[in-house]
This record gives structure tokens, sequence and C-alpha cells, in this order.
């Protein structure tokens, strides 16, 4: 996005997979909205206008060009073609009432060219657009439309927009607020993920593969990906382009991509970074849909680079084209339908069904290596590199699509747009499994904060947050990545937490059943019929211990007997070599019993041996058996893919919503506070309780008064009192000393006053004014609050611990917006919960009215996107049916 709607440039995906820019109109485009006009049918000109029209006058093309972009915006998408910008269609809102500041309504209008309706070109400018008028101050749009025009009355339809509708002599009047519905959310998502899907067709179904820099040289990158083609068994047609040889590898080469003469889907390009933007060009002029781009030397390289990168990306969006890297290491499906291997590891990795994506060129070459060592089949990889264009959120949506993957692998370093990824990694999750490496857990400063909410989170607790929300996994290791791909790819989820185990040692099973419970699973007690069921003379316990001279067939009768336990969710058994049996032999018996189990149980396996697993322990009569070198492993993998399960299966919940009456409150608090403060600013006492009240927290009884005042607005309010200073730049009044309590008597005002006075003076500054507010006596001291991540955005937080929640550091962190089940989750995993329930004979709190609370403030999140630290410290949480009160407050907001 631009810096301006003057400005506005992005890439957009339309329904089928064409990759659009939408940006801001311009004045050079007179010539080319009159061309756009003069293609238009009779039917669409008639929709747009409203009567019969053979062109545009001079006025009309020059005030549809020449924008102020406050009152008057317009967008198009554009698409370049045999060299040419061609326009296909344009969005535009102008402000109906000019005398309101800021505007609130606005007439809002399209037109798409004919060939290109049906696309969704209209619904994606309006997706654009809304944003920019919510942010310019209109609060809603309108539009007249022709009663037989359906395609636009179906894009306002399914728009998830509350769209209120009139018809009056043919024409629709219709209306909607731009505020954004969880409805709109849901649709724009599905769309962009459906669409992002499309695109990367071409990336990784192509038909036919032209390979730039292709050589016979041994140390060639071109060269590699070139044999990796051919050795992979491509089955499409493979075009080196070299500028001088005539074959390459023995097969026929072309100079450039523009003289193959026929379509080419994927252009893979590996040569020197000056060269990059001349082949893409050409690429773009030959009609290809998609670029691999390995050359090193741009955003990696340093701002040269970086406006190098900047220039390729332009290109590739005004060609259609889709851009993967560039400095990466390519791409590869093994669909045996496609087979492309169009990287320059030196690694064939096995079919399979995990797609893994990496941002590392050097550490994916690693991480097929390591696939094929382990045995973890792929369905896919791709290495993004700089990922200038296709993300990972782009691969996530066409993954979520594939039937061939099954999980879904990310070694992330940073992310692009982590909104998009809190929307769409869910909709996967639901589907199949996410487990991720995010690396960067100590590289993140600190932002500075003046608020309890920002000074307890950083980068790395809203990883965790974000991923937390998406139902993505998350290890600390690439190893631990590839222990619960390799779990999730060969067994189902887990239906539960409870843990049968079967062993031939007892150390080992002791290790194991550690992890297990310290990662939150349970080793049950086993059921009678088990018992019976259990080879003779072994002890009905969990682990159950066969010792070590058990036979194979003890192997198979125990974990057949422990799979079958009703009260059992997963089996593990451990090996440990013996003298009695081999390994093969226990192999084998343990996959007769795993056949032979209910298909819903994963079994895993320990294999305790410096040869490792068996072989046959990958190809068992039923299903694959995943087996891991030590208990910890095996532990901290099935713990991860039961929390997935606990996950999937767990009702989404609902989120609050603001009825529109709150809506237009707190909106009218928060644009005449930035209209005043001109800037970034902290809320007076006042508006935010008037905020509170509107949202539907309980907010102390509070007056702010000058100084002299005190006493008399004391004797109103009434007793015990709590006295806060209001002074400039003083925050966190408590560290001051500003925060007077057990004010019992009107005699008690004035010296109260002096001391506030006197303290704050010492602080730095002068008493301006007193804060008086009914002392709410009891409950248990907890913080509401909001912190905004300039990446991620807004985190809502709560916690225990009043002023003491920094040094307790006892908080829970998720992105909104905050479902009621996220919200009981949230206080769950405080330390400190149990003092909600009543800690050793104390007062319990009522903690529905806190997680109230917690719902509340993130519907406030939705309304108020200029929130940028908020802290609801401390809350009283009171008994059970008493709720809960808020004793102070600090909002702070901004400009967007």
């Amino acid at each position: 996005m631009g810096a301006t709607p003057a400005t506005y440039a992005s890439g957009g995906i339309l329904r089928d997979g064409t990759a659009v820019v939408v940006r801001a109109i311009r004045p050079e485009d007179r010539a080319g909205l009159a061309e756009q006009f003069a293609r238009l049918s009779p039917q669409s000109v008639y929709f747009r206008f409203f009567r019969v029209k053979t062109r545009l006058t001079d006025d009309e093309l020059t005030a549809f060009t020449q924008l102020d972009f406050v009152r008057h915006v317009a967008l198009v998408a554009t698409l370049h073609q045999d060299g040419v910008e061609q326009l296909l269609g344009v969005a535009r809102y102008a402000i109906v009432d000019e005398r309101l500041t800021p505007p609130h309504r606005a007439e809002v209008a399209f037109v798409v060219m004919d060939d290109w309706q049906g696309k969704g070109i209209g619904t994606l400018l309006l997706e654009h657009l809304v944003p920019l008028a919510r942010a310019g101050g209109v609060t809603e749009f309108e539009a007249n439309v022709l009663g037989d025009n359906n395609r636009m009355l179906k894009m306002f339809a399914s728009s998830g927009f509350r769209v209120r509708r009139s018809l009056d002599a043919g024409v629709f009047q219709l209306s909607f607020p731009t505020a954004e519905t969880p409805e709109h959310q849901r649709i724009q998502t599905e769309r962009d993920r459906e669409a992002a899907a499309r695109s990367l067709d071409a990336v990784l179904h192509p038909r036919a593969v032209a390979v730039v820099g292709a050589s016979d040289r041994p140390d060639s990158l071109g060269g590699a990906v070139l044999r990796n083609l051919v050795r992979g068994g491509f089955t499409g047609t493979i075009h080196p382009v070299h500028p001088h040889a005539a074959t390459v590898g023995d097969l026929p080469a072309v100079r450039t991509v523009s003289a193959i003469g026929t379509p080419v889907d994927l252009v893979v390009v590996a040569v020197p970074a000056e060269a990059v933007l001349e082949v893409a060009e050409d690429a773009a002029r030959a009609g290809a849909h998609a670029l691999v781009v390995l050359s090193a030397g741009f955003a990696d390289a340093g701002p040269e680079g970086a406006a190098r990168e900047r220039d390729l990306v332009t290109l590739a969006r005004r060609a259609g084209m889709r851009l993967v890297g560039p400095n990466c290491m390519g791409v590869l499906n093994t669909d045996p339908t496609v087979a492309l291997h169009a990287t320059f590891a030196p690694t064939l990795p096995p079919a399979g069904h995990v797609a893994i994506l990496s941002q590392s060129g050097t550490l994916g070459l690693a991480i097929l290596e390591h696939a094929r060592n382990v045995g973890l089949g792929l369905s896919s990889f791709v290495s993004l590199g700089n990922k200038a264009d296709v993300s990972g959120n782009d691969l996530l949506a066409h993954w979520a699509e594939d039937e061939r993957t099954h999980v879904v692998l990310l070694y992330l370093e940073a992310f692009g747009n982590p909104r998009r990824f809190a929307r769409l990694a869910p909709l996967v999750a639901r589907r199949k499994p996410v487990v991720a490496v995010k690396s960067g857990r100590t590289a993140a400063p600190r932002r500075a904060t003046q608020s309890h909410s920002g000074a307890l989170a950083s980068l790395d607790v809203a990883v965790d947050a974000l991923f937390a929300h998406a139902g993505v996994l998350r290890t600390d290791t690439l190893e631990g990545m590839f222990d619960v791909a390799t779990l999730l790819a060969t067994q189902p989820v887990p239906p539960g937490l409870r843990v049968g185990v079967v062993t031939n040692a007892g150390a080992p099973a002791t290790l194991l059943a550690d992890a297990c419970i310290a990662r939150g699973l349970t080793l049950p007690a086993l059921a009678a019929e088990t018992a019976a069921a259990l080879p003779a003379g072994v002890a009905a316990a969990n682990p159950v211990d066969l010792r070590p001279t058990a036979v194979p067939d003890a192997y198979r009768q125990a974990t057949l007997a422990v799979g079958r336990d009703p009260g059992v969710d997963a089996v593990v058994v451990v090996y440990v070599p013996a003298l009695v049996t081999h390994p093969a032999e226990a192999a084998a018996a343990i996959a007769v019993a795993a056949g032979e189990m209910p298909a819903e149980k994963p079994v895993l396996t320990v294999f305790l041996s410096a040869r490792g697993a068996p072989a046959l322990l990958g190809t068992g009569p039923r299903r694959a058996i995943p087996a891991y070198d030590f208990p910890e492993n095996a532990a901290a993998a099935l713990a991860a893919a039961a929390q997935y399960g606990a996950w999937r299966r767990r009702p989404p919940g609902s989120a609050h919503v603001l009825d529109d009456f709150a809506r237009d409150a707190v909106r009218a608090v928060v644009e005449r506070a930035l209209d005043t403060a001109g800037g970034a600013t902290w809320l007076d006492a006042d508006d935010i309780a008037t905020i509170l009240r509107a949202v539907g927290i309980d907010h102390a009884e509070t007056v702010v008064v000058a100084p002299r005042d005190a006493r008399a607005a004391a004797a109103r309010l009434g007793f015990p009192l709590v006295l806060k200073a209001v002074a400039p730049g003083l925050l966190r009044k408590s560290d001051a000393g500003a925060v007077l309590r057990d004010i019992g008597d009107a005699a008690a005002v004035a010296p109260a006053v002096d001391l506030l006075r006197d303290r704050v003076a010492r602080a730095g500054t002068t008493l301006e004014a007193v804060v008086l507010q009914r002392q709410v006596p009891g409950g248990i001291e907890a913080l509401v609050g909001v912190t905004s991540d300039p990446t991620f955005g807004p985190l809502v937080v709560c916690g225990l611990g009043g002023v003491l929640v920094e040094l307790l550091r006892d908080v829970a962190f998720c992105v909104p917006p905050v479902t009621d089940r996220d919200a009981e989750e949230m206080l769950a995993r405080l330390r400190a919960a149990p003092l909600l329930d009543g800690y050793r004979g104390a007062p319990p709190g009522d903690r529905a009215a806190l997680a109230q609370i917690v719902l509340r403030i993130s519907a406030l999140v939705d309304v108020v996107p200029e929130l940028r630290e908020l802290d609801l410290n401390p809350v009283k949480v009171l008994e059970p049916g008493r709720g809960a009160i808020v004793v102070d407050a600090r909002m702070r907001i901004g400009p967007l």
C-alpha cells in the first residue's frame, strides 16, 4: 500500500488466480479510461450511467482522473497485455454531503470490462476501497443500482456487509456501514484463499518449464535445476534457455523465453541479478504465468538490490505473473502427474503427504536431506527466499486445497502479513495439521511502552498468541518439527490425552511417562478386560512391563490389548535390545497389533537401538508406524498431536459484537479526541469512562475535579474514597505514590490533596487535577488490556496481580477477535487462576464477569483500529454474582 490514497498500489488476485495490480487512478489514465469506455457494451454503459452514452466528454475524463483523493477516491485494476497496460475495472467513491467534516457518507460506483466480468474484479476493488474510505472518515457507503443489474446486486449482497435496500422506479438504493463485520471478514478470507490457491497452479503444476541460465557446467545452478527436472521425470515440456548453446543437457535450447513460441507456465531464472529484470520482461512478453528466481543480489544485498527487487515485483504484477523468490532454491512437487523438481538440491526426497515451506534457501537443502534420511515423504516443497511476492499465506491457501498434502510444515524467519495469516491459518488447520518453527525468539528488542499491557508483550509472545489462535503447532527445533510431522503424516490425530505404554525396560518407560505428564498427557489405569488380555504373568499396570525376556508374541498381545482399552487414546511401545527378541521380530509383532487396533488410535514406538528402528515399522500391514530414538521425542510429538486434536475438537465459540449505539458512542469519543489532539494521545478519565459505559464494562464511580474542589466533590460521592493525581507526564501513578486509599471522611480530603501535590512535585511534575473514586473493597486484582504491535497488530492481554502484574508476569495473550472459548482458556492458562476459585479458603472471584470484560475489550478493538495501548488495571474481580469493576484505566489512541 502507498502512503496515501493518491499513491495507493497493491497486488491483487482474481478468482481464477490471475494476478492484477490495484492502484489509484492517475491523470495519465485519461486515454486508457476513454478506451475502456469505448470497449464497454451498451448494457454495461447503461448499468453504470443509467442512460445511453457513446463517449466520455473531456470534462468527464478530467473529473474521473484528476481527483483530490479526500472527497473523491478512485482505484483501478490493471493488467499488462502485449506490453500495454489494460484497465480492467474502476471503483470510486465520492462524498455525498460536502458539508460534513469528517465525511460520513459516500456514493460508490463500479465499472468492469465486459470480458472480465464474473471474475471478481468488483469484489476485489471493493475490498481495497472500503479500508481507504474507513480511514478517511467514511462510515457509510451508498449506491444506486438498476434492478436488472444482477451482477452488481449480487456483489453487494454477497459482500458480507449489512446492506440495506429499497426499490424506487426500478432502481435499488443500497447502503451499508463501512465498519468491518465478521461475515465480510469470513467471505474475504475465503475468496482470498481460493484466489491465492489457484494463482499457484502455474508454480506447482506447470505444463511447460523454461530454465533461464541452463548450462552443462557442473557448478551451474541453472544446470542443476535442469538436471533435476530431467532426473525427476517432469511430465511436461522442458525448455533450456541459453544465449549461445544449441543444446543443453541433450535438450534443444533457445536464446530467450519468447523464442520458444509456445506457452510456458513457469520460468526458472538462474542468471546474475543484474540480468533478471531483462529476463522477466522477456517472460512477460512470452505470456509466462510464474517466475522462480534463484538469483541472489536483491533485498538480501543492500539498498541497490532492494530497489532492483521492487522493480522486479512491479514488473511481475503488471504482467500478471506470480513470483517465487528471489534468492531462493526453487520448488518441487512429487505428484506423479507432474514430477516437478525445479530446485538445485542434490537430494530427491521420496513422495508422500507432507508439504514444506522454507524461507531459508541453504536451510532448505538441509531440510530436504533430513526428510530423505528419516523417510518422510513430501507432497511439495517451496523455498521462498526473499518472498517478494508469493508468501507463506499463499502457500497455505494452496496446500489447504491440495488432496495430496496431509500435513504442512513451515520454517519461518519473519511474517509478511500476520493478520492475513491469523485469518487463513485456522481454516487450513481445521482441515490438516500445520507445524511451524519460527526463528528469532531472542532477537527482537522490546518497544518502549508506557502501559503494563505493552511492557508484558514481546514479538515472541505475539507469535505464540498468533499460533495458538490459529491452531498451528509450534516446535522449538527442526528436529521437533520433523518428529511431529512423522507422527501426523502416518497416524490419526489422537482422540484424547490418555496414553498407554508397553515396554520391555522400566527406565525408558519411566522417562516416557515423566515426559508425557509434563506435557499434559496422562497415563490412566487399565481396564479389567485389558488386564485379562495381557500375556500371562504381566502386571496390569500402565506402563505395561513385559521384561527383557519378552517374546515377539508378547509384544503383539500386549500392544493390541492396550490399544483396545477404552480408556486409552494412543499407544507408545518402547523397545530396548534384548537377547531373547531381535528388533525386527519386535517390529513385526507391533505392526501386526497396530493393524488390528481401532483405527482412530495412533501407535508410536521408541527403539533404543544403535541400529535404529527396523524398516518394517515403515511398512506395517495397515499403516506405517513412526519410530523415535528417545522417549522424550516420542512424548513431545504425541503431546503436540494431542494438543492439535483438542484444538480441532474445540467448538469455535463466539465473539462479542458491539451494537450500533455502542459503536457510535465510542467512535464519537475517539474521533473528537483525535481531532483535538492532532496526533496520538492518552484519553482523559471522562472519555475513558464514557467508552467503558458504552461497551458495557462497569467502572468505579469517578469524578475529576480541580484540587480546590476535591472536598466538595468528595462529599457528593460519599466515603471511603480513593484519590489519584492527574499531572502532565504522570501515567503510572502507583510508582509515584500518587494513589491514596481509605480516605474516610471530608476532613481527610485536603491533607490528601496536599500529599498528592508534594509527591507529584518530587516526580518532576505539577498537580493539575484530582480523580476521586468510590473505593471498591475486597476483590481479586486483575489486568485486562490491549497492546498493538506494529507487525502483528493488536493483542488482548489478561492477567492477575494488579500493580504486581509486571513482576509476576502471569498473563495470557490472544489475537482478537477473542471468543468466549478463548477468554475461558486465557483465564485457565494463568498460574494464579486458582485464586478465582477461592484459594485456601479465600473468597472466589467472578470468573464469568472477568471473561466478559475480556470479550468486550476485544470487541472494542474491532471498533477502534486507532487503539495503541489500553490498561484496565486493576480490575477488581468480586465474588461470584457480584461482577468485576474497573478501578483504573488508561487508553492511548493514534491516527491510522
